[in-house]
């Protein structure tokens, strides 16, 4: 039998080995109690609304505002009226970049991006999309979280998928966030809010690394440590009045001991073949960042993470715009169109969702002698893959692309699209809380079946 641990070793080992317990309400806990056979979790499998077109999403979120007018929105009328004054005096600025037409599609993509436009014909384009704020704190919130509201934060996407969902694999996260900005929202971008802890996103840094995973103990002292610590936690659980926090900590400590061995594995890129390192561009340091995170996400997907998001900041371009283009679209356009092929080489794309897109867009008139401000009343995001139709565009900008003028979607409708790919009704998906059922898409959102393959 296992012997029971002081409370002072429970403190020490504690703060060695899981630091951000509190055990402030614990410690008048009972003696450690033979450990039970472990019950389904709230993370367990579940059921979803109707049959799924995609099991798992992979985000590529570009951070700042990628320019649509520099990449993919080519306007013939804006390229012929460079340097003409527009409704309300600003000055049009056409792209200096060359575009082209791209697959039998015939899509125009810029030369900032020849790689990533050999897989245009995969594109399923949302050029009419539209947001609240041209603020990117809260705009970046709301394409997270389905609601600019600082204030009072709500659950980020991907938590909304595991309430929804579940998990299914039991030793791993079934969330993962890589290399998420600490700006612009931060960790409410991949939090739970009201929602128990368990649902929130894992963070992983872009070379691999997730803080606190492995403590310094043997793993056999870890499993005695971690017995006392929950069984504690479940004394507090069952007491009343206790805050729902206390579920939550007991998951991620359960998970966090099944992560250790399978999660570095995972993340160890050197397991890869030079050839696929390669063909993603990987390499050390900021310039390989983007290229490790899309090889990572690769990976956790194969083996079975609902939702990934990968980060590419630096996308603000209020000046040097030219050069400040040239610089990120090289970090994002070898390794973009490798996590594609990837995909597809493995059979992986047919079941897996890539969103690509910015919390908004940029304008097509000019910001001073080399820059384009914020544009959130129409601007594209791309999907590829699971469930959409592949070669397509829904929804169209006017002819100088700065309003949507047909096919126009707001963030909450982006959202229930999502949702009901993964084969959730965004109307039934709800969490009650203060008195209220909330949901990811507030009390708006439409689904987009148009899209729909």
């Amino acid at each position: 039998m296992l012997q029971p641990l002081t409370r002072r070793q429970a403190l020490k080992t504690t703060a060695a080995g899981f630091g951000y317990l509190a055990l402030a309400g614990m410690l008048g806990a009972q003696q450690q109690r033979a450990a039970t056979v472990r019950e389904p979790g709230p993370l367990a499998p579940r059921a979803p609304h109707f049959p799924v077109k995609a099991k798992r999403i992979i985000f590529c979120f570009m951070e700042g505002a990628m320019s649509q007018m520099d990449t993919f929105e080519y306007k013939p009328y804006l390229q012929n009226h460079d340097g003409q004054v527009a409704t309300g005096g600003a000055i049009l600025t056409a792209s200096k970049f060359r575009f082209a037409r791209h697959g039998h599609t015939g899509t125009w993509v810029s030369n900032l991006l020849p790689n990533f436009a050999r897989h245009a014909d995969k594109f399923c384009f949302l050029r009419g999309l539209h947001t609240d704020t041209p603020a990117h704190p809260q705009a970046v919130i709301q394409l997270h979280t389905g609601t600019a509201i600082a204030q009072f934060t709500r659950p980020s996407m991907g938590a909304w998928l595991l309430y929804g969902l579940g998990t299914e694999n039991q030793d791993l996260p079934g969330y993962i966030t890589i290399n998420p900005s600490p700006n612009f929202g931060g960790a409410i971008n991949f939090g739970t809010a009201f929602m128990p802890a368990h649902f929130q996103g894992t963070r992983v840094s872009d070379t691999g690394v997730i803080p606190n995973l492995r403590p310094s103990t043997p793993m056999s002292l870890q499993r005695r440590q971690l017995e006392l610590i929950q069984e504690m936690n479940r004394d507090l659980a069952r007491s009343p009045g206790a805050p729902n926090a206390v579920e939550g900590v007991i998951q991620s400590y359960e998970l966090a001991f099944r992560m250790q061995d399978r999660v570095p594995e995972l993340l160890n890129l050197a397991r890869e073949p030079q050839a696929v390192l390669d063909m993603y561009g990987v390499q050390d340091g900021p310039q390989g960042s983007f290229a490790r995170q899309c090889l990572m996400a690769r990976r956790l997907s194969e083996a079975g993470v609902r939702f990934v998001e990968i980060t590419q900041s630096g996308w603000d371009h209020h000046n040097n715009l030219h050069n400040g283009l040239i610089s990120q679209s090289s970090k994002i356009d070898r390794p973009m169109a490798a996590l594609l092929t990837d995909l597809e080489q493995r059979g992986l794309l047919d079941e897996t969702l890539v969103l690509f897109g910015s919390e908004f867009g940029r304008m097509p008139t000019a910001q001073g002698p080399d820059g384009r401000d914020h544009n959130i009343t129409g601007y594209p995001m791309i999907l590829v893959g699971a469930g959409v139709k592949a070669g397509y565009s829904y929804g169209a900008t006017d002819e100088i692309g700065r309003h949507a003028i047909a096919g126009r979607m707001h963030m909450n409708d982006l959202h229930a699209t999502l949702l009901s790919l993964m084969g959730l009704d965004h109307e039934q998906l709800t969490y009650r809380y203060a008195g209220r059922d909330f949901r990811l898409t507030d009390v708006a959102g439409r689904v987009v079946t148009e899209i729909m393959d």
